[in-house]
């Protein structure tokens, strides 16, 4: 997806909030915002592939302020929030333990997006809400047909809590489907992305093969990741891609497999190139062949 002039004024956001987490020293602080408003004036441009863009410019901060891992307490914070929301979610399943109703937990769970929506944000009672909320785009039968028909799948993570509520979903696909799942996560932080680290902890090897996507970019920057994810992008028998960054870094390329994208729709520019109103839930097929 290319940048729009919305993701301007969205990007100045993330960057204050992303230097006054490097950093404490108000001089420094002043300094870095400089380099962002030079660095965007540089690299702001028409046509730009909106997730490369802020990749690139949260690793400007991240080298300007010697710190790289500046959301490292928000990631945590999310993989909290999520944990503490399991009980809730298992009732929800064991009423409904439909592939519907696990997609429908794991689109909730993208709400957790410290970089998309503003600090404090009442993540907790923002997923209560949103896993109330029906798809606005329902794709999961289609899903449900290539999952059975499936031997190789490739999981895109999003973001940390996030992958709690995944977590979920890649157990119901490995018991239901009894497919190859790889989980690709990002090996070093960007935002509040969910880590190689997060997944250990959570036990996900079990189910899943654990790989780095080769780059710490928001979402898939076709340029940064490694030549094994390129190969799986293409050989696999479907993708489940979720979140916002893997939307707007994967509709930058063409990849042979069928992609499925699960996300909640945190801003106007996606939500508009989606066809729906913002902060929709959405599972969609997308051929991108």
């Amino acid at each position: 997806m290319k940048v729009n002039y919305e993701c301007a004024s969205c990007m100045l956001r993330q960057s204050r909030e992303a230097i006054e987490h490097a950093t404490d020293d108000p001089d420094k602080r002043m300094d870095v915002t400089l380099k962002v408003l030079d660095h965007m004036h540089k690299n702001f441009k028409r046509n730009k592939q909106s997730n490369k863009t802020g990749t690139d410019l949260h690793h400007m901060i991240m080298e300007a302020t010697n710190n790289y891992d500046p959301y490292k307490e928000l990631r945590e914070r999310g993989n909290e929030v999520a944990t503490r929301l399991i009980p809730m979610v298992e009732k929800l399943l064991e009423e409904d333990n439909s592939l519907e109703n696990y997609c429908k937990i794991a689109v909730a769970g993208n709400v957790i997006d410290f970089g998309a929506l503003e600090q404090d944000t009442d993540m907790e009672s923002l997923i209560k809400k949103q896993i109330t909320i029906e798809p606005v785009i329902n794709d999961v039968e289609k899903l449900d047909e290539a999952l059975q028909k499936a031997e190789n799948i490739l999981y895109l993570s999003d973001n940390g809590g996030e992958i709690v509520f995944d977590k979920l979903l890649i157990e119901k696909i490995k018991e239901d489907y009894d497919v190859h799942i790889t989980l690709a996560l990002k090996e070093n932080p960007i935002l509040n992305d969910a880590l190689i680290p997060d997944a250990e902890k959570l036990n996900l090897d079990r189910y899943c093969e654990i790989i780095s996507t080769g780059a710490s970019s928001v979402g898939v920057v076709e340029e940064y990741i490694s030549d094994e994810l390129k190969s799986l992008l293409n050989s696999v028998d479907l993708i489940i891609s979720k979140g916002m960054g893997n939307y707007e870094g994967l509709t930058e390329m063409s990849i042979k497999s069928p992609v499925y994208f699960l996300l909640t729709t945190k801003c106007n520019v996606i939500s508009r190139e989606i066809g729906v109103p913002i902060r929709s839930p959405i599972i969609l097929e997308k051929d991108l062949n």
